[in-house]
């Protein structure tokens, strides 16, 4: 696999092979692009919730969609996980996969923007669900907005048979933080 350069992501965006909806130019550079954090968050009611089975789910009315005004900052506090979600809505061809990376800076302040889902598949449509934790011991004010995490674009070989959109794909289309729906896997 080859990592796209910024000329590469530039002319893939021109073509329209690539789409990245919202996305602001000034934010390609070297080899990646820096999406921005959105405006809504999943939380969970924790103080209802006993465990979570991963063979039933997470019933829908377990976690709180909360929408920030973009004038007011979403406080995060030592311990917490939440899914947030990038501003931008991408549309990834079948020959490209995505890397997705925390920030560096934000990483200093203990903030983890995913925890296992790094890779944005070939066939991909949607805005990018974060799972986010804060691993330090003060609270950290996130505001919508601002850089969240880059995106690299690694070229395939050859496009993919069984690209996201042509599979059982549960979370494609996503417009806002996506619970898990784990429940609906196959065995």
């Amino acid at each position: 696999m080859t990592v796209l350069s910024d000329r590469d992501i530039k002319q893939a965006l021109e073509s329209k092979k690539l789409v990245i909806e919202g996305l602001d130019w000034n934010f390609i550079d070297a080899a990646k692009v820096d999406l921005h954090l959105g405006n809504q968050f999943r939380v969970f009611k924790h103080s209802e919730i006993t465990h979570i089975d991963t063979r039933i789910g997470l019933a829908e009315d377990l976690m709180d969609l909360i929408e920030v005004p973009k004038d007011k900052p979403f406080v995060i506090h030592p311990g917490e996980f939440v899914l947030g979600m990038t501003k931008e809505y991408i549309k990834m061809p079948n020959d490209l996969l995505g890397r997705l990376d925390g920030r560096s800076s934000l990483g200093r302040l203990g903030i983890v923007v995913h925890s296992t889902a790094g890779s944005i598949d070939p066939g991909f449509e949607g805005n990018i669900t974060l799972e986010i934790t804060n691993l330090s011991r003060l609270p950290v004010c996130l505001w919508p907005n601002t850089r969240v995490c880059r995106l690299t674009f690694d070229q395939l070989s050859s496009p993919s048979e069984k690209p996201y959109n042509k599979t059982n794909s549960k979370y494609l289309k996503q417009k806002g933080p996506e619970a898990s729906r784990i429940s609906s896997d196959k065995e």
